[in-house]
């Protein structure tokens, strides 16, 4: 596994610098959207889980399938993008916690990572407040089982599972470039084959 990061990022990085990537090969070696999303039809069908599909943002390297494995729909991510109008039973709960299994499927190279996500909606001074919280792996054991039952598919996508703990340190002697000006830290492999942001943080949202 570290061996195929290892090749990607010195395939796409040749120069070894953060934010100097291989245009040509990124665009031909990464998951499509369209892939992304018949990859999360079919998670919903094996899972028996509602999935989500999100693009990423423009500052992404992947696009992601949320996996709702405690709550029930809609959920809070659906209320959160304006996908549904807000629940009938909020007018008698102030919080709502949910978790989830993100997958990020990286748009530059055939990999993929899985996170374990909590979601919390809570009224706040009147107002509706949406937390994100990206955990550095999946530990909960009600996450485990399914989380293996979804790695099990990817092979059938080409894809290859990373595990969180061989892409959570920067890759040595990589150049930083202007990321831990950003950030204030140095970028980790997964930065460079997934996403931009810290793979531990917490995201918030009002509605």
């Amino acid at each position: 596994m570290l061996g195929t990061v290892n090749d990607w990022l010195h395939r796409l990085y040749p120069s070894k610098t953060w934010g100097e990537l291989d245009d040509q090969l990124a665009l031909n070696s990464g998951v499509f959207e369209e892939d992304a999303m018949a990859l999360a039809e079919e998670l919903q069908k094996e899972l028996k889980a509602a999935t989500i599909f999100r693009p990423g943002s423009e500052e992404d390297l992947c696009d992601y399938i949320y996996v709702l494995c405690m709550g029930r729909e809609p959920c809070v991510l659906q209320m959160r993008d304006g996908e549904v109008p807000l629940a009938q039973e909020l007018a008698s709960n102030d919080t709502i916690d949910e978790l989830y299994l993100r997958v990020a499927l990286s748009s530059v190279a055939p990999l993929a990572i899985v996170q374990q996500v909590s979601v919390q909606l809570s009224r706040v001074d009147g107002a509706w407040i949406v937390r994100e919280e990206l955990a550095a792996g999946v530990y909960d054991a009600p996450l485990l089982r399914r989380m293996q039952r979804l790695v099990a598919v990817l092979p059938a996508y080409g894809l290859t599972h990373v595990d969180m703990g061989e892409v959570s340190e920067p890759p040595p002697d990589f150049s930083h470039g202007d990321y831990q000006e950003q950030f204030g830290k140095a970028p980790h492999c997964v930065n460079y084959l997934f996403f931009r942001h810290p793979s531990t943080m917490e995201m918030t949202s009002s509605l």
